[in-house]
């Protein structure tokens, strides 16, 4: 799969992100999730991750249970926690994700179902 980037923003099939903040300790992403997208059902082994939402609606699953979030609300996303977040709504979803832990590259990922063909 092809990564498209255009400035600042990193273009995925379910939308793009922007990384705010990006140190030794912490990483800091501005999502945004297209209506009726969701990223990959997915765990990470070297970082935990908030999830606070900025607008739009959203569907999180968090090891198997599903949760409605709005603007306002947040979840925590323990280290080897199942999750994804689904958009359903008609306009774009976007959250603020932090990441801590010991690592935060793109390659601390196991997928267990993916849309887009990424298992």
């Amino acid at each position: 799969m092809i990564i498209q980037q255009s400035g600042l923003e990193d273009h995925r099939p379910w939308g793009f992100f922007e990384i705010l903040s990006n140190a030794p300790d912490h990483k800091v992403k501005r999502i945004t999730v297209y209506p009726g997208q969701r990223l990959s059902y997915q765990r990470h082994f070297k970082r935990c991750e908030h999830w606070y939402m900025i607008s739009g609606q959203a569907v999180v699953t968090l090891n198997d249970q599903d949760m409605a979030l709005t603007s306002g609300q947040a979840v925590d996303l323990p280290v080897q926690a199942w999750h994804r977040i689904w958009n359903p709504g008609l306009e774009n979803t976007v959250f603020i994700e932090v990441q801590t832990g010991e690592y935060f590259g793109e390659d601390d990922i196991e997928r267990l179902e993916d849309d887009y063909g990424r298992v």
